[in-house]
């Protein structure tokens, strides 16, 4: 059965619960929760998410309880429910992860910090969208518990399907160009003759979309089965 869009995704041991929240004008939306009393949530915190950028769409982040750790052009800072809606600019190096406070922050003693995740719509076939996320939550869970690190090829596969790339130092001349371009030959070409898939059908609530975004490259094209029956 594929996975119900509308049900929360609970990753981590309970670390990350992620629910469908619909917006207009948005390619995707999701209420984002971190158990920040969670020992799994903390061993992920150990080391920040990777900086990358995303060139098409901008993405926006409210949290509505609680504080969060965010870093946007170099600039770290914690963002709470008074800072309103936050944006990442497109082609604008960022990450976000938990924030457990300390030095009399406001949030301190928090049990949980709640976000509201989302980015604008795009004409672009490989975009931020719930497809992506899913199989990017989805793939995530699964290393956690199988206790293995993720693999690179995997990652830059994923990534590049969600139109997002890893950030390289500020001193390599033409960064972004070059990120993406190894996004693509990495991910999309060489993973795809690797067997690396974008998306899987174990988290995906909408297959059809998911092939016909995989049939749009001759590398990716024949992990698309929409005429396979799904139980």
């Amino acid at each position: 059965m594929p996975p119900d869009p509308n049900k929360p995704v609970i990753a981590f041991n309970g670390a990350i619960t992620t629910q469908l929240t619909p917006l207009p004008h948005r390619s995707f939306a999701y209420t984002v929760t971190f158990a920040l009393s969670s020992p799994h949530l903390h061993a992920l915190a150990r080391q920040k998410p990777p900086l990358h950028f995303h060139p098409y769409q901008d993405e926006y982040i409210t949290v509505t309880e609680g504080l969060l750790g965010i870093e946007c052009a170099g600039v770290e800072r914690v963002i709470g429910v008074a800072d309103g809606e936050v944006r990442f600019a497109k082609g604008e190096n960022h990450r976000l992860f938990p924030h457990f406070g300390g030095d009399g922050d406001e949030g301190e003693g928090d049990k949980k910090t709640v976000f509201v995740l989302s980015g604008e719509e795009s004409g672009e076939v490989f975009r931020l969208d719930t497809v992506f996320f899913q199989n990017w939550y989805g793939y995530q869970d699964r290393f956690v518990k199988e206790g293995k690190g993720p693999s690179l090829v995997q990652v830059m596969s994923m990534f590049d399907a969600g139109a997002s790339y890893l950030s390289l130092p500020p001193w390599v001349p033409f960064g972004r160009t070059l990120s993406r371009m190894a996004g693509i030959v990495v991910g999309r070409w060489i993973g795809g003759l690797l067997g690396y898939q974008p998306f899987y059908k174990e988290w995906t609530s909408d297959w059809d979309l998911a092939c016909r975004k995989m049939e749009t490259s001759w590398f990716q094209r024949r992990f698309s089965d929409r005429g396979v029956k799904r139980e």
